[in-house]
């Protein structure tokens, strides 16, 4: 599906690291605008404070509209073991240029009582776990 924004350039080539021509210095996947989903994934998050939480797993795309609803954050763990994951809604997050990373706008109590999953779980296969997340954080995900 074609976008209208301005000024967007094209993607870089699979696996190189070639810079824009241009002169700004950002990689052909990211534009000021856009930036590929696998340089979103692995983004470190941060609280209100600063201090480093976790990264980003990956994120849910509402098929229909094409917005991305929520991003499923990786928190803990050593090596694989005792990671968890949480899905937030995506409009929870802002990237900060300072830190290089997203800074969640969910308190600590509020992330530590969400719904979460293990390595090797899948609840998003349950049609109405989007819903229990819209529930869980008052509205601020759309419903899927």
């Amino acid at each position: 599906m074609p976008t209208e924004l301005p000024n967007e350039r094209a993607l870089r080539e699979p696996g190189s690291m070639e810079l824009d021509p241009s002169g700004d210095g950002i990689a052909r996947d990211e534009t000021r605008r856009l930036i590929a989903s696998n340089k979103v994934e692995g983004t470190a998050v941060y609280d209100r404070t600063g201090e480093h939480l976790g990264s980003v797993y990956n994120f849910m795309v509402d098929k229909v509209s094409g917005q991305v609803a929520y991003a499923v954050l990786s928190f803990g763990g050593f090596l694989g073991f005792g990671e968890s994951y949480h899905p937030v809604p995506w409009k929870a997050l802002t990237y900060d240029l300072r830190l290089g990373g997203y800074v969640i706008d969910i308190d600590a109590d509020t992330l530590a009582g969400a719904p979460r999953h293990g390595p090797g779980e899948d609840p998003f296969t349950d049609p109405a776990y989007g819903g229990r997340l819209d529930d869980y954080y008052g509205g601020r995900a759309p419903t899927l």
